[in-house]
């Protein structure tokens, strides 16, 4: 999708370094530059509500969260501006924002970084949650989520990353 539209881009924690995302990401500052890839300092609601914004503006931000856990930091902006912005503009205007959150289940990430959250985003109307369960899922469900008109929340699971297939399939040609 990168590739094809150049209104897509990335922004998060951790989006150059394979410690956050998993491979998922590598490549993608040589090929697209930091204007497209853009690593952000540790600041959920900022760098949340930047990416909303930009969405507002035409652009179709991909909003990296490596622990999801820190997701409820920009609740306000998932939650109060993205989920409700079709609905407060009548259907006149859309949020095409995919909210990437990892979920780091296992390798002592401890209580604090292994949450899943997914009811929590289930339950806001406005809201698509999707969660891939196999690499075929996982780039059929991105593709999907960045051409959606309004925001979508990928659930990703970091034991999916053991899958090295998945790497190739997701996100590295991002086709």
């Amino acid at each position: 999708m990168m590739v094809s539209d150049p209104s897509v881009f990335l922004i998060g924690q951790g989006v150059k370094s394979p410690w956050y995302v998993g491979n998922t990401a590598q490549g993608l500052l040589e090929r697209f530059g930091a204007e497209r890839v853009i690593d952000t300092p540790v600041s959920e609601n900022a760098m949340t509500g930047a990416a909303i914004g930009a969405a507002l503006a035409g652009m179709r931000p991909i909003v990296v969260h490596p622990r999801m856990d820190f997701m409820l930091y920009a609740f306000d902006p998932i939650i109060n501006e993205a989920a409700n912005w079709c609905y407060m503009s009548g259907g006149k205007a859309s949020v095409p924002v995919v909210i990437w959150g990892i979920i780091n289940r296992g390798g002592e990430q401890a209580a604090q970084h292994s949450q899943a959250l997914h009811a929590m985003f289930c339950h806001a109307p406005g809201l698509k949650v999707v969660m891939p369960s196999t690499p075929h899922d996982a780039k059929g469900l991105m593709i999907a989520a960045i051409k959606e008109p309004n925001p979508v929340v990928y659930i990703d699971d970091r034991w999916l990353y053991r899958n090295e297939d998945r790497f190739l399939k997701m996100c590295m040609k991002w086709k």
